[in-house]
């Protein structure tokens, strides 16, 4: 055979293979795509800690502004979640920082997209944000969290923001937190 009608044979072969290929279709119900590489898998187990009864407390207080904006979180629910090395990623890829940031909450939920995959909602605690933008939360292990709040504008327009900041509780000392 000529090398012209080898490859000829090869190609055309190939095609015939591909087309009996099984088209998968749309995921199931409820999967939960693979991390990408180098990304944290969601993990349980490294929010156990966060479960234990502890005897820290984070005692915050919204005070936020950007020029003569200023800000509010009165009558919205505020966020502790654990730190873990997925919920560090998660953090990175939504506020582009794991320690701080004040970011549109439509650029936050853009990025969603990008985020790893997995739901820590079982391990989140929520604190209301009460009408002096104030906020606590009681009975914490020691360990690193992130406060997460919306906060929008006290007077006039102007588009809402995620404040987010990392906080460490130890020792059984009041951490104080202004956001």
């Amino acid at each position: 055979m000529t090398p012209v009608r080898l490859f000829t044979a090869a190609a055309a072969s190939m095609t015939l293979l591909s087309a009996c290929a099984p088209s998968l279709g749309p995921p199931p119900p409820g999967y939960v795509p693979p991390p990408a590489p180098g990304e944290p898998a969601f993990m349980a187990s490294e929010f156990a800690w966060s479960q234990a009864p502890g005897t820290g407390s984070i005692v915050g207080r919204l005070i936020y502004a950007e020029g003569d904006t200023h800000y509010s979180c009165q009558g919205t629910s505020v966020i502790l979640t654990p730190e873990t090395p997925w919920s560090r990623r998660r953090m990175e890829v939504l506020y582009e920082s794991a320690e701080r940031a004040a970011l549109p909450t439509d650029e936050v939920r853009a990025n969603m997209a990008k985020a790893p995959p997995g739901d820590s909602t079982p391990f989140i605690k929520r604190a209301a944000c009460d009408a002096t933008d104030r906020f606590s939360f009681a009975h914490l292990p020691a360990g690193a969290w992130y406060v997460l709040a919306i906060a929008k504008p006290t007077h006039g327009t102007g588009p809402s923001l995620a404040v987010m900041k990392r906080v460490v509780t130890r020792g059984g000392k009041p951490t104080n937190l202004v956001l």
